[in-house]
């Protein structure tokens, strides 16, 4: 048995386990608030967890969502208390923020580990601290502190996408129907759906890449622009990567993929997901999409564009674990609405939509969000129309049995465009095969000034995507 601490303490496999999962845990938690605190989130709650790196993600996984869930109690518990240094704060206050919860509301700590000991001595003073929060805001129970500043969870149904370059549909259903009640989405011919509670997240099939687990609205994405088989295909803003290792199954792994990304981070995480799905058709261009030459000789044969850009996210807050952020906190959530925010998203939106559209072989162009909002979504798509319709695009139904459609803004493209759920819009814009992009036309020249250079830049980390 291994060692652990400066005296050497000798733990039982269940203390390791805890011991590990809280340091696991407290690395997340930092990713999580740090990324909230600036609005640079490096990915949602649900993606750092699920990484490879992370060992016992059940623990993990429960331990960051239960100290998120209670953070704002800890915070007021750990100010009243008055035990804190600057050591503590500094160095370990994620760390600080775990155990708390485990010794407060949590399973009962093993005083090992530093920071362990620490506050394992000082759990009379959190206890009493906790206490007096309760007559103070005149409640009885933990549980009524943490009602007053959260929003309430949403359940849905949770949905598996099968990766059929490892595995058939109806093997999936096959296995996962021995111990969970599974059935075929009536849309989407891979994706199976299961009841909400489900966790898979340590299933063999995820484990190894047979299935990912991926909600309707992301699926649906690269389904309504239904690659064929030995084409070539562009991701324009591709991380995580699980639309790009749809396009490859839907492709049978032939023809060829470009996966553009441009944060290095996102990079990793997308050649991650891609070796776990076994793509091998799939080139990962470290790049501004925006720089992609449309006329270069590399992308003359690009067929198809899946544009997934960076957006408000507005839509997937309950997906990614949003309402536990403290941005998200009741009383403390920010204006998710911001205009100038929004108005430089819709912008950058616009942009690369356009450039989509100037490609000189695309027949097919799917611009996705996961946005609620009308500026992002169908002000996005009115604005760039007459650029479509000069290269000899127009606006498509994928999913005809899909009943709900786009918001007000023109009468004849309102009943094509898509929105999915209460998030996802779905345009799909198609090109008359007669049509070529004339190489002299740029973008500017149709709809001028969207982004004036003067402007302050778009911060395209503050955009959420669905995974």
């Amino acid at each position: 048995m291994a060692a652990i601490g400066r005296g050497k303490t000798r733990l039982s496999n269940g203390e390791r386990s805890a011991y590990f999962a809280r340091r696991e845990a407290a690395k997340v938690l930092g990713s999580v608030l740090q990324g909230d605190a600036r609005r640079q989130a490096v990915g949602s709650i649900k993606s750092l967890i699920y990484r490879p790196c992370i060992r016992n993600k059940k623990a993990t996984f429960a331990l960051v969502c239960q100290t998120l869930k209670h953070l704002p109690i800890i915070k007021d518990v750990l100010d009243a208390a008055t035990i804190l240094n600057a050591k503590w704060k500094v160095r370990q206050q994620d760390l600080i923020y775990i155990i708390t919860y485990d010794i407060l509301f949590g399973q009962a700590v093993s005083l090992v580990g530093d920071a362990e000991k620490f506050l394992m001595h000082q759990k009379d003073a959190l206890q009493t601290a906790l206490a007096r929060l309760l007559v103070k805001k005149k409640v009885k129970t933990p549980q009524d502190l943490v009602d007053l500043y959260h929003i309430p969870e949403v359940s849905k149904p949770r949905y598996v996408r099968v990766n059929t370059l490892k595995m058939d549909v109806d093997s999936a259903l096959l296995e996962l129907g021995q111990q969970n009640m599974v059935k075929k989405d009536n849309m989407v011919p891979d994706l199976l759906i299961l009841p909400p509670s489900t966790d898979l997240h340590n299933h063999p099939l995820v484990m190894n890449g047979s299935v990912f687990m991926q909600g309707k609205a992301s699926s649906m994405v690269a389904a309504a622009l239904d690659p064929k088989p030995g084409w070539e295909v562009l991701d324009a803003c591709s991380a995580p990567g699980n639309k790009t290792v749809h396009l490859a199954a839907l492709m049978r792994g032939k023809g060829k993929i470009i996966a553009c990304e441009l944060n290095k981070e996102r990079v990793i995480r997308l050649k991650e997901t891609i070796k776990l799905s076994g793509a091998s058709n799939i080139e990962v261009l470290h790049g501004d999409f925006l720089n992609c030459n449309p006329n270069y000789p590399s992308f003359s044969k690009v067929h198809a564009i899946l544009l997934d850009p960076s957006c408000s996210g507005s839509g997937t807050a309950s997906v990614r674990l949003d309402h536990l952020l403290p941005s998200n906190a009741a009383g403390q959530a920010t204006d998710v609405t911001d205009t100038e925010r929004l108005n430089k998203l819709a912008a950058f939106q616009r942009k690369v939509l356009m450039h989509a559209l100037s490609f000189p072989a695309v027949e097919r162009v799917v611009y996705s969000t996961c946005s609620i909002h009308k500026i992002e979504n169908e002000d996005v798509v009115k604005s760039v129309l007459p650029l479509a319709a000069s290269y000899g695009f127009q606006l498509a139904t994928p999913f005809p049995q899909w009943q709900r459609r786009g918001l007000p803004f023109n009468i004849f493209c309102e009943p094509i465009l898509l929105r999915m759920e209460k998030a996802f819009s779905l345009p799909y814009l198609q090109r008359e095969k007669t049509k070529i992009t004339p190489k002299s036309k740029q973008p500017a020249e149709i709809i001028p000034n969207l982004l004036p250079e003067t402007a302050a830049p778009v911060d395209l980390e503050v955009g959420r995507k669905e995974l």
